[in-house]
């Protein structure tokens, strides 16, 4: 069975792009050059969401099922930088050639994580492998919106029609699953601002859990798991988690489980 990983980045402004690109002298605050920027953008715009190019990420959760096993984690330690974290991402395709999942992730993630990885010099043929060495690749690979090698949930629901995307909460929740847990993308720079990495991490665990059990269904939608199948699926996704909680006293995964149907 060929590893699936479902991931999902958290960004913040790219407070030191952003400095250079407006010209902004250091005397100018890290908060008030962001401020500028969502001021620029809304005036620009009507919405103060930064271009991908503007992004910083700050966290990046996966959840990977591979053989036997399933498990869900953020990528390098709380302090670690982005150059590490992306790497990490990069080296788990290179190690393991999975199917990546997201949602939405061929609009935002995707291009983000080019970006800033070109930003930060960060390595990644396997991902980047088009069939110039593994012909495999040529007609499946990670770029192509239309291949699986990235199923872009989101867009393949929705017919590759921006018109029909939907919430992944709103998905979520409609099919039994808890969806998101007290904050989402628009609050990740203030809990930023104010320390809290941990809880944006946990946080972008729990969009990676939710996003795996709509993966499954789906799978099972599609007839690529039988029904005894995807509830073996269920079972495995909700003993993980359950262990988490106990084992790490983790509060998020208890409250995703608390609000689990």
């Amino acid at each position: 069975m060929t590893p699936t990983l479902v991931f999902d980045i958290e960004t913040i402004p790219d407070v030191t792009g952003l400095r250079a690109l407006l010209d902004m002298p250091s005397s100018v605050t890290d908060e008030d050059v962001a401020n500028i920027a969502f001021h620029q953008r809304r005036q620009h715009s009507g919405s103060d969401f930064l271009p991908l190019q503007q992004h910083k990420i700050c966290a990046i959760s996966c959840a990977l099922r591979e053989g036997n096993h399933f498990k869900v984690w953020s990528l390098g330690e709380q302090d670690a930088s982005e150059a590490e974290i992306i790497q990490r991402f990069f080296d788990g395709i290179e190690k393991y050639t999975p199917q990546i999942v997201s949602w939405n992730g061929g609009g935002f993630d995707l291009p983000v994580l080019h970006y800033r990885a070109m930003v930060n010099s960060v390595q990644a043929p396997r991902y980047w492998e088009m069939g110039e060495d593994d012909k495999e690749f040529k007609w499946n690979n990670y770029i192509s919106r239309y291949h699986s090698r990235h199923l872009d949930l989101m867009d393949l629901l929705a017919m590759f029609n921006a018109r029909a995307n939907a919430p992944l909460d709103d998905i979520a929740q409609l099919c039994g699953f808890p969806g998101k847990l007290g904050m989402d993308g628009s609050k990740v720079w203030d809990a930023f601002k104010a320390g809290e990495i941990e809880a944006i991490r946990n946080y972008c665990e729990t969009d990676v859990a939710n996003t795996h059990l709509v993966f499954l269904r789906f799978q099972l939608m599609r007839g690529h798991l039988t029904p005894a199948a995807y509830e073996a699926e269920i079972k495995l996704v909700r003993e993980t988690l359950s262990g988490y909680a106990v084992e790490h006293k983790a509060a998020h995964w208890k409250e995703f489980l608390a609000a689990w149907t």
